[in-house]
């Protein structure tokens, strides 16, 4: 009943969103995507079991005109069959904003609540929730690298459930990111920005009882826009996981995605 009672209220919330596009001046901004994951690799976790399982990730994101609220329907399934218990439907409220405008230390930040949802699970047992902070420094460094920090708190939804009741916990991650400009990889292009960016994760104890505290993994990314038309971008992108922790991940990951992005 729980779990209906979200995807009612999330329905209802993108149709209220929808209809006041008529009674506002600023349109909402609107963005549907639809990634596709040669393996999804979670925080480290290899979520759809050992050997790197492919994954096709469809998101809608609102942006309540330019108020810096949001709302975001997130979805995952496993392209091979077995993983139907795992078919994720994510939910996401955040707000975002800067301090210091004008100023080198000029501070982007991001804050948020998430409500992991599993439909074809078992039970409502398996379903989480996160609170997030993230914060970045755009204009601190003159050679254009970003540094940022993310908190993440996670809990189980259901306090005494019996399948998840030990995978809450901290995670903190310490990000650099780089926009690399090259010349034009398409033609009438003049240039091309490799997005480039790297993280190291501290696990403190997300993900199962027998779980370290401790640094779990480095991320390092790549990725890269083509604009298709003005409203349509396709992203490529590579990503490499030095795992750190067995009780993670006891191997190193290589993956790629591709999204397709259409934003009204």
């Amino acid at each position: 009943m729980a779990r209906k009672g979200i995807l009612l209220a999330t329905v209802m919330l993108l149709l209220c969103s929808a209809g006041l596009v008529h009674a506002q001046e600023d349109k909402l901004g609107i963005t549907l995507d639809v990634t596709y994951l040669s393996s999804y690799i979670d925080r480290g976790f290899d979520t759809y079991g050992p050997g790197g399982h492919s994954a096709v990730q469809p998101s809608i994101d609102i942006d309540l005109y330019g108020t810096g609220f949001g709302l975001n329907v997130w979805s995952s399934r496993a392209v091979s069959s077995g993983y139907e218990d795992a078919e994720e439907l994510d939910i996401t409220l955040s707000y975002g904003s800067s301090f210091f405008e004008g100023e080198t230390y000029v501070t982007d930040y991001k804050i948020g609540w998430v409500y992991y949802n599993y439909p074809d699970g078992p039970t409502k047992d398996w379903d989480m929730q996160e609170f997030f902070a993230e914060i970045s420094l755009p204009d601190i460094c003159p050679a254009g690298i970003v540094p940022s920090y993310t908190i993440i708190c996670m809990w189980p939804s259901v306090s005494d459930s019996p399948n998840v009741s030990n995978n809450g916990g901290w995670l903190h991650i310490f990000g650099l990111g780089y926009d690399l400009s090259i010349p034009g990889i398409i033609e009438g292009t003049t240039e091309q920005v490799l997005n480039l960016s790297a993280n190291a994760v501290y696990n403190d104890g997300t993900g199962g009882a027998n779980v370290d505290h401790d640094w779990s993994h480095l991320v390092f990314g790549a990725s890269t826009a083509f604009d298709l038309t003005k409203n349509l971008v396709f992203t490529p992108g590579i990503y490499y996981q030095a795992s750190m922790d067995d009780s993670v991940n006891d191997d190193d990951e290589t993956w790629c995605s591709l999204s397709m992005t259409y934003t009204f």
